[in-house]
């Protein structure tokens, strides 16, 4: 993690750089800590690492940087807004060691203000699934020397702007040079003119490092991300209001397609979309409750063990 301070205003906090000071990371572990550049949160060197719930916006640097081989890395339901680089992973294009780098990014909501990186990644494989994506200014999803992006069951809204419809972007890099790159959308649902250039052969064997859930229909997109954030954390001040939209389909033949199952696999650990059923207090319950408590306190007293 960053070390940054923060200042409130309104709903959102600013964070700006702090540092050069001693950080306690453990219980018995105390170390010295040089100034962060911005970042909100930095993955450095790390891996087995879940993000998920946090609600991030106008920080000095990026939302979330995941660098330096850093792996086994889970992103999930987080609020993003007001923000321009909001997520990189991956050191440079010559660091070697971000070539394994494996991301998850799940059920995240990003919202309004934001204009690119989402994420923007270097080397290693990305599973982008079940994301609500509501604009964007320059580009949702780029990258470079050659990452594999495994796109599926997310909802891309793109922005107003004719000449900003692509999801996605090869960043400086020549069309030659991209062509064998495996990227590949399936079962996303592309709304106000978005559109995803997939790239390289499309087989599902080229993902199975890109592939760590399966997905869900994107027809559950706001099911599924509305739990978005810190728990509480209010939305952008105006809803999304387009319907419809096109879907995308797998190239390979061999493909399960971006709807997958419906049902509930993560349960609370990511948040379902159905309301727990209600607890039942009917009388005859509390009175059974009762004659239990009454029993166990009557053989506590008198010393008698609980099982012969």
């Amino acid at each position: 993690m960053c070390l940054m301070s923060s200042s409130t205003t309104s709903t959102y906090t600013i964070v700006t750089p702090a540092g050069n000071t001693n950080i306690r990371s453990s219980p018995t572990h105390v170390g010295f800590r040089t100034k962060s550049d911005g970042d909100g949160i930095s993955v450095f060197g790390a891996q087995n690492i879940w993000i998920d719930h946090c609600s991030l916006s106008f920080c000095t640097d990026g939302l979330i940087d995941a660098t330096m081989g850093s792996t086994a890395i889970t992103i999930s339901n987080n609020h993003f807004s007001h923000h321009n680089d909001v997520m990189l992973l991956g050191h440079s294009d010559g660091y070697i060691l971000d070539a394994g780098m494996q991301v998850t990014i799940a059920f995240n909501y990003f919202g309004e203000k934001l204009v690119q990186r989402m994420p923007r990644c270097r080397r290693g494989y990305i599973h982008v699934v079940n994301n609500d994506y509501t604009s964007w200014e320059m580009y949702a999803i780029g990258g470079s020397a050659n990452p594999t992006i495994n796109s599926q069951g997310n909802r891309y809204i793109a922005p107003a702007d004719a000449n900003a419809k692509e999801v996605t972007k090869r960043v400086d890099t020549d069309e030659k040079d991209w062509t064998d790159w495996n990227w590949r959308t399936e079962g996303d649902l592309m709304v106000n003119g978005a559109f995803f250039v997939p790239s390289g052969e499309g087989l599902n064997t080229m993902y199975a490092k890109a592939s760590s859930v399966e997905p869900k229909s994107a027809g559950l997109i706001q099911q599924l991300t509305m739990n978005a954030g810190v728990f509480g954390d209010p939305r952008d001040s105006e809803s999304i209001g387009f319907s419809g939209g096109t879907t995308t389909s797998s190239s390979s033949s061999s493909s399960k397609g971006g709807g997958g199952a419906d049902g509930d696999y993560f349960g609370l650990i990511f948040g379902s979309p159905a309301a727990p059923p209600p607890l039942s207090s009917t009388p005859t319950t509390v009175v059974l409750s009762v004659v239990i408590i009454l029993i166990l306190c009557s053989v506590t007293v008198h010393g008698a063990p609980l099982l012969q």
